[in-house]
């Protein structure tokens, strides 16, 4: 037994090192048929993983030993930095796909867990923008305190769509959230104050006098002052990870998996329906609101062009290939939908109607994504749980 763990957290050791080079690799490709080559060794490599039960081990090594993966982690994303320390674009793609795992374990939260739809994400991560934008040119409120502020603001106009959204199942309550998403942006467009289509300038972070918006030197190296960004936004995702994680190997979570497989059955036993969605909802929200804060603090600009339905798609799509409900597979296939059209500007304008394609096909030939939740189990001890 204490051989198979010691295995299994090898593999998930080796699992994170090559994604972080895979990564390292494909950012540091100039032309794109390198780059389709890597991508065409790391999907063969990902089918060669799965096929052998490699893949399995390596989620399972994870599962068994998260305090190791979050410093292996932790030292794969600065590894990633300090390669790419004085180049301004790739940190900041970084630190944008960073941001959108938090977005999407919420979404995961919602939908992988509770089965609550929301087709709103980028909607939610704009409200949570403009309010760290607001914040941070009106008040003089520390912007520390501007990023519990946006996911604050994003939960409580979320709760304004609870009574649509509970009274509603399935592709109706989809339909609810794809409406609010479409009148948040129309709102912005129209709205003077919050600078219309032109969107509005946010000054840089400042936390304890230090400007995250300055070059940072460290041992006489310069690094980009974009690296401050992806250390503060792999913190926010490592925070968002932890939670959503230990909701999951809960009571909460073996309630929101009984609310999200049967409704009736779970009323049956006594679980509380509403209470679960509510609560579900609320927290991923709050996710996305934050990751919006962080987000326009980092870019310095924000406009309703960032916040289109489009984006929630992206959103969406990153959960689907990951596999729904499964945290583990959040990061790289943001890394997946994120980068590859970043690099490939052949495809940049077609994103979209890929993204569309790509969904459809993996819920036709692989409905569990590339990392599928495995079967929930429960014990008194909750050891099992995944």
């Amino acid at each position: 037994m204490a051989k198979n763990l010691r295995t299994d957290l090898a593999a998930s050791i080796a699992g994170i090192v090559l994604i972080a080079a895979f990564v390292i690799f494909a950012l540091h490709a100039e032309s794109e048929t390198t780059l389709l080559v890597l991508l065409a060794i790391g999907a063969a490599g990902l089918a060669g993983a799965t096929r052998s039960g490699l893949a399995e081990r390596v989620e399972r090594g994870m599962r068994a030993h998260p305090i190791v993966t979050r410093w292996v982690s932790l030292a794969a994303c600065a590894a990633v930095v300090l390669v790419f320390r004085g180049d301004h674009f790739v940190l900041l793609l970084v630190a944008t796909v960073l941001l959108y795992c938090v977005v999407c374990l919420g979404l995961n939260l919602q939908i992988g867990y509770c089965g609550v739809m929301n087709f709103a994400g980028a909607a939610f991560f704009g409200v949570g923008a403009y309010t760290a934008a607001v914040l941070a040119n009106h008040t003089s409120l520390p912007h520390l305190l501007v990023l519990p502020a946006g996911g604050v603001a994003a939960a409580t106009i979320g709760s304004l769509l609870l009574l649509p959204v509970l009274r509603t199942r399935g592709h109706y309550a989809a339909l609810v959230t794809i409406a609010f998403g479409i009148l948040f942006r129309s709102f912005l467009e129209v709205n003077d104050t919050l600078g219309g289509p032109q969107g509005l300038k946010v000054p840089g972070m400042t936390i304890l006098g230090w400007d995250l918006s300055e070059g940072l030197t460290v041992f006489g190296t310069s690094f980009s002052f974009y690296a401050n960004y992806v250390a503060l936004a792999f913190a926010l995702m490592l925070a968002a990870f932890v939670l959503t994680r230990r909701i999951n190997r809960s009571w909460m979570g073996l309630s929101m998996d009984a609310v999200r497989i049967d409704e009736t059955a779970a009323a049956t036993f006594g679980i509380h329906i509403v209470r679960w969605k509510i609560t579900a909802f609320i927290i991923g929200n709050l996710f996305a609101g934050t990751a919006g804060a962080l987000f326009a603090l980092m870019t310095g600009f924000v406009a309703p062009a960032n916040f289109t339905f489009g984006d929630s798609l992206v959103m969406l799509s990153v959960i689907v290939l990951g596999g729904i409900g499964n945290l583990w597979g959040v990061l790289p296939a943001a890394a997946i939908v994120l980068l590859l059209p970043e690099k490939l500007q052949a495809i940049q304008e077609y994103r979209f109607l890929l993204y569309a394609g790509a969904v459809i096909l993996i819920l036709l030939f692989r409905p569990q994504g590339m990392f599928p939740r495995r079967l929930r189990t429960f014990n008194l001890a909750g050891r099992d749980l995944p």
